[in-house]
This record gives structure tokens, C-alpha cells and sequence, in this order.
């Protein structure tokens, strides 16, 4: 309803300014500092002074002394040197903001309708996922949620690395350092614990080629191309690796209600030829050549002048095999193709990159991925036959790739890949949605086991590391988080068993997890702590579930003693809602009617906290009005069925607002 007003409020400025002095403004809207000074506030007649050369507070007062009503709007004055300041009807706004929130979930937009891929997740399958993983796909679901929520058609997909040194890495492993066959890889592959053991031994691995750097550079280079060329015993172990792995994540993101559409396996890029037409586009295009002398003769690379610090693939790994000479970062993200013809994973995400935008002229074709988690539809890419019932992927008008901060070179290669071919218009809806690492607290390190050292002891954060098999494996962090919930429901209710505190103790696990990843802005380092993430206390996703329960607390109690509830005059809404002390109840009711403004911030800015920082204000907001307002026992009964509409309106918008979050809300706590 906030976004209603101010778009309204725009539109109508725009026009009058239009209008009364034949000049075209784009009106910005600010939200005033105090409720004192209205609603919003517009600077707009500092910037008409300047072209009309009058006064801003002289312009502010024409204005506001012609401008026609708008609906919603009470008043406008003049602020300051020539502020305009607008204050909502409050009594419409409730009302408007009643009807809004029973109605449906969101308002379509139809003329926005876009459709949209977002790629989240996208772990390399040679382990099990860590809590960095988690901030990757909290991120990336609730983008989709936002996304959904305003009527674009979004596809979810997660990128499979099955062709990628991480694989082969532990394919060698396997081979060279177990001495494991083909056969009892498979064996290994059907145990619950799969994921974990190929967890310790990626770090034994890192140890081993780092003994012999030639003859780790020998065996990746033979054991990457028998991969992409999909055929033998080594190319057969790494898909059945691969695939084993994707089906553990699968699992373990789908505890956190995080699920997809499409698996889309890097070898099928490779193997229907995805990258062959990429590279015959971006040859005949120029955009690429062949080095035909110095350190980089006979690779091919895209010549782009932009320094780099840092290049990493998608799982912040260095693409070490970029160049056979060369060390130079900058020259491995620029080569496409290396000199031994492998192509690098730049060049295999330029090809998937123009799939995603329907440029391509070749398509996947597609299977049914085998017993996904809760039984939910989820198609892969095979080079095999299509499978009936596949549905229309790709084709999108904007493409979300969330993969984090340390690939931001990376994906502005990609880029200007597409700008090369002339698809600008991609180019610039090719969105890096980028973050930065999940680190630990150092209490939470040591409650996780790991030995640190006094100087790591000292720091703010301590950081993981997959190489080095530090860090916390996803499944370990949701299993104790869960423990951790039910062992605090049963403080409270120590009669609750069986489904019900398991579904308690899940949802304020999950709740607590995901906001907790969501809360801080993207670019801010995260150093996650249990106690901290826990707390019903404070900015967390229990403070937020806890205001929800207590207004069905609230509920229940009116329930059992109220008979009808009565009807409210507008004489006593305005009473209510515009008295001497209506501040905390007008308050508690902007806030509950402006969850569509912090969806459309949270979604032009690319910024989901926006959406949990609207909840927590929400239920910051709704605990002081509490506290000040005795709603059940309130005599004036106009305004006690307002102060219960308005608890009702409250649970309806933070419902909303923690769905959109990925959050569930308990009955109980």
C-alpha cells in the first residue's frame, strides 16, 4: 500500500509540475526521518528552482496550494527551503491496507512480467555442501520468492560442474591414492555417508598434488580430457561421482524448503556441442583469437585490457589449468580455449550463458532426475534421448547468477563475451548476484570441534577452507541448529513430543538459519554463531516468529471470551489513528501496509535484506505497540476491534513477509 501511495503521489506531482510549468522532472520521493514530517518527502523544487531561477520554498507553496487531491493522501506542505511533504490519510490507509492484505498475495504487474532464470547453489558435486553453499542458495531462493511474488515467471536452476577439476581431482584421488575401482566406487557412491568421505579425501588430495606439482599437473590434464570426452573407466567414475554427490545436496538444501527445476550438467555443454556452436559464433565474430606467439601460442583468448586481482571458478576454486605457462591471472581468465584444446570454465559459461537468453540455436536435451527430495518435478540435462513432458527451458529476458564476490571478473568476462556478439541488451540483464564468504565466529569454531590457534582465537571471524577440510559441513550446521531449536521448545513446553516438536523445532531451526544468512547485506563477510543465530532476542528470525505467536496468542484468547466484534465508526478510526497518542499505533500500521515498498527495494536494488530488515522492523514495531496498548482488555470496544484488526493485519503482513524469506511460523515456541 506504501508503494501505491508514492507511485500515486509521483505520477500526480509529475504531471501538475508538467502542467503548471511546462517542464518534464522525474519526482523522487524520500521517507521523512520522523513521523512528524509525513510519509514521504519530495526535494523536487530545489531542482524546478534551478529552471525556473525562483526560490525553491516560493515554488514548494504554488504547489502546494494548486495541487489537487489525491486519493490517500491528506495534505501536503511545505518543509524546510522548499521541501514538500506529504502526510497519508490515515483512516484510508487502513482500510486500504485491510483489503489489500485478504486479498491476493500479490498484485500482478503485467507490463513487468518478465521471464527469468536465477542460477543459484551450483556446488561442484566432489563433497558435501558447507554453510558457504547455504548463503549461496538462501540467496538465490529468496530472490526467486521476491521475483514470484511480483508476477515474473522465474525458472530455478542449479549448475552441475560435473566435467571440472574439482571432480577430477577426486576422481584421482580415487584412483591413485585409494586404489579404488570403478566397482567399489559405486559401492561407496550408495552409502548415506558418500558426500563426507569424499570430503576428507578432497583435502587429502590437495595435500598429494601439492607433494609433486608436475605430475599433478600430468594427472589432471589426462584425467580432465578423459572426462570431457565422456568415455572409459575414468570418464564412468566421475559421472557416478558427480551424480551421487548432486543427489546429497539435493537433500540437504531441501531441509532448508530450497529446491529446483533444472540441473543443468556442464557435460551436456560439452557433449551436445553447446560450446562448438558458442566458439564458431565468437570466431566468426572476432571476439576471440588465436595466440600464435608468446606464453599463450595456441590457446585462444579474448583480448580485453581490464586488470584483475583475483580469478576463480564458480566454486572460488583457481582455474589452474588456464594456461600451460602461463601464471598470469589475468591471462587465464581471458583464455577461452587452452593451448591442449580443452576449453576453460569461462568459455563453457559463455556457451551456457547464451542458452539461458534463447541465442544459442541448440537446446539440451532433458530427463527426469531420479527420486528428488520430497518428490518434487526436477528435470536434468542428458545427452541422451528428451524425455516426454520436458518443459520449455531457457529463453529468458534476465538471467541472475548468484555466485559469490570472488567471481566478479569471471562473470564480467562473460559478459562482454555476449556484448562481443552484439546481444548488449543480454550483456546488461546478465546480473552477477554476487556475495561475500561465510566464515565462523571463533566460539563457533570450537564448538565444532577445530583447534584454534591463540591469534585465531583473537579474530572476529575465522575463515573455511574445502581444500584444507576446515570448515562446516552444511548437514552438520541444520542438524545441530535443529537440536539446538527443540532443546529450547522444550524449555517452554515441555509437553510437546512427537510431530509437533519436530515441526516446531524445524521451523525455528530453518527460521533461524535463513535469516541469519539474510540479514546483512550482500557484500558484508557473515560469521556465523550459534547462540547468536538462535536468540530470540535482537535482529533474528526467532524475534520475528515469536511476535507471530504471540499475536495467536492474542487471537486465542479473544476467541474464547469475545462474541461479536463490533464495527468501527470513521469518527473513531480517525480518533484512533490521529489522536494525541496514535504515533505507536500509526506506526505499527505504515509498517504493516509498506511490505510492497521493501519487496520493490529489495528487488531494484538486488538486495533481499531489505525484506528482513522490513520484518524485524515490523515486529519491533508491533512488540512496542504492544506494550503500550492492553488490546484485550481495552473497554472502548471501537477500539478494541481496531487493536485486534490490527494485531490480525500485522500477522497477516509478517506471514507474508518471512514466507518470502523462506521462513515458516510456528504456532507455538
Amino acid at each position: 500500500m506504501y508503494l501505491t501511495l508514492l507511485k500515486r503521489l509521483r505520477e500526480t506531482l509529475a504531471g501538475h509540475i508538467r502542467e503548471k510549468y511546462e517542464v518534464e522532472l522525474s519526482v523522487v520521493l524520500e521517507r521523512p526521518p520522523k513521523l512528524e514530517m509525513g510519509e514521504a518527502a519530495s526535494p523536487v523544487c530545489f531542482e524546478l528552482a534551478k529552471r525556473l531561477k525562483k526560490a525553491p520554498r516560493q515554488i514548494a507553496q504554488e504547489i502546494a496550494n494548486s495541487l489537487s487531491k489525491i486519493e490517500g493522501i491528506g495534505r501536503v506542505e511545505v518543509a524546510g527551503a522548499g521541501y514538500l511533504n506529504a502526510f497519508f490519510d490515515r483512516a484510508w490507509f487502513w482500510e486500504s491496507a485491510r483489503k489489500e492484505a485478504s486479498g491476493p498475495s500479490h498484485e500482478l504487474r503485467v507490463n513487468e512480467r518478465r521471464k527469468v532464470i536465477v542460477e543459484h547453489t551450483s556446488i561442484n558435486p566432489n563433497k558435501a555442501a558447507h554453510i558457504g553453499h547455504l548463503r549461496n542458495a538462501v540467496l538465490g531462493d529468496t530472490m526467486v520468492r521476491l521475483l514470484r511474488h511480483t508476477g515474473n515467471d522465474v525458472a530455478v536452476q542449479n549448475y552441475i560442474d560435473n566435467t571440472g577439476v574439482q571432480v577430477a581431482d577426486v576422481v584421482i584421488a580415487f584412483q591413485q591414492m585409494e586404489k579404488k575401482s570403478l566397482a567399489e566406487v559405486k559401492t561407496l557412491a550408495a552409502q548415506k555417508t558418500f558426500d563426507y568421505q569424499c570430503w576428507d579425501l578432497y583435502a587429502k588430495a590437495t595435500q598429494f598434488f601439492e607433494e609433486d606439482k608436475a605430475r599433478a599437473g600430468k594427472l589432471r590434464g589426462e584425467t580432465l580430457k578423459a572426462i570431457e570426452a565422456g568415455e572409459g573407466e575414468t570418464a564412468e567414475m566421475a559421472t557416478v561421482i558427480a551424480d551421487a554427490v548432486v543427489g546429497f545436496h539435493l537433500r540437504t538444501m531441501a531441509r532448508l524448503d530450497i529446491f529446483y527445476e533444472l540441473l543443468a550438467r556442464e557435460s551436456e555443454i560439452l557433449h551436445l556441442h553447446f560450446w562448438d556452436a558458442a566458439f564458431e559464433k565468437l570466431k566468426a565474430s572476432g571476439a576471440i583469437q588465436l595466440a600464435t606467439s608468446g606464453k599463450n601460442a595456441g590457446c585462444w583468448v579474448m583480448p580485453w585490457g581490464k586488470e584483475v586481482k583475483e580469478v576463480k571458478d564458480k566454486s572460488g576454486t583457481m582455474d589452474s589449468l588456464a594456461s600451460t605457462t602461463s601464471t598470469d591471472e589475468e591471462d587465464q581468465a581471458k583464455i577461452i580455449v587452452r593451448s591442449n584444446g580443452t576449453v576453460t570454465y569461462v568459455g563453457k559459461d559463455i556457451a551456457y550463458q547464451l542458452w539461458k537468453f534463447g541465442l544459442l540455436g541448440k537446446d539440451f536435451h532433458y530427463r527426469r532426475w531420479p527420486n528428488p527430495p520430497d518428490s518434487e518435478e526436477l528435470w536434468a540435462t542428458t545427452a541422451g534421448p528428451n524425455e516426454p513432458g520436458a518443459p520449455h527451458f531457457g529463453g529468458a529476458e534476465a538471467v541472475y547468477n548468484v555466485i559469490d564476490a570472488r567471481q566478479a571478473y569471471l562473470q564480467e568476462v562473460v559478459a562482454e563475451g555476449l556484448r562481443a556478439l552484439g546481444h548488449a541488451k543480454e550483456a546488461e540483464n546478465s546480473i552477477h548476484f554476487d556475495y561475500e564468504i561465510v566464515a565462523l565466529t571463533p566460539r563457533c569454531a570450537a564448538e565444532m570441534g577445530y583447534e584454534l590457534s591463540a591469534e585465531d582465537a583473537k579474530r572476529p571471524y575465522v575463515e573455511v577452507s574445502g581444500r584444507k577440510g576446515f570448515g562446516v559441513k552444511a548437514d552438520d550446521l541444520i542438524t545441530r541448529m535443529l537440536a539446538a531449536a527443540e532443546a529450547r521448545v522444550l524449555q517452554k513446553h515441555a509437553e510437546m513430543a512427537g510431530v509437533e516438536l519436530k515441526q516446531t523445532a524445524n521451523a525455528l531451526a530453518v527460521g533461524a538459519l535463513r535469516f541469519f544468512l539474510m540479514k546483512v547485506t550482500r557484500n558484508t563477510i557473515i560469521a556465523f554463531d550459534f547462540e547468536d543465530a538462535l536468540s530470540a532476542e535482537g535482529e533474528t528470525g526467532p524475534y520475528c516468529q515469536y511476535a507471530i505467536v504471540r499475536i495467536r496468542g492474542i487471537r486465542r484468547k479473544d476467541a474464547e471470551v469475545a462474541g461479536t466484534r463490533h464495527e468501527i465508526s470513521l469518527e473513531a478510526l480517525k480518533k484512533i489513528t490521529e489522536g494525541p497518542e496514535s504515533n505507536t499505533i500509526w506506526e505499527v500500521l505504515l509498517a504493516s501496509g509498506s511490505l510492497d515498498y521493501a519487496v520493490d527495494a529489495a528487488i531494484g536494488a538486488q538486495e533481499p535484506a531489505f525484506v528482513s530488515k522490513y520484518a524485524f522492523q515490523l515486529a519491533q514495531a508491533f512488540n512496542n505497540f504492544y506494550h503500550k496498548h492492553h488490546i484485550l482488555s481495552e473497554a472502548d470496544e471501537e477500539k478494541r476491534a481496531f487493536l485486534l484488526g490490527l494485531t490480525e493485519l500485522v500477522e497477516r503482513q509478517l506471514v507474508l513477509a518471512l514466507g518470502l524469506l523462506g521462513i515458516e511460523a510456528p504456532e507455538k515456541m
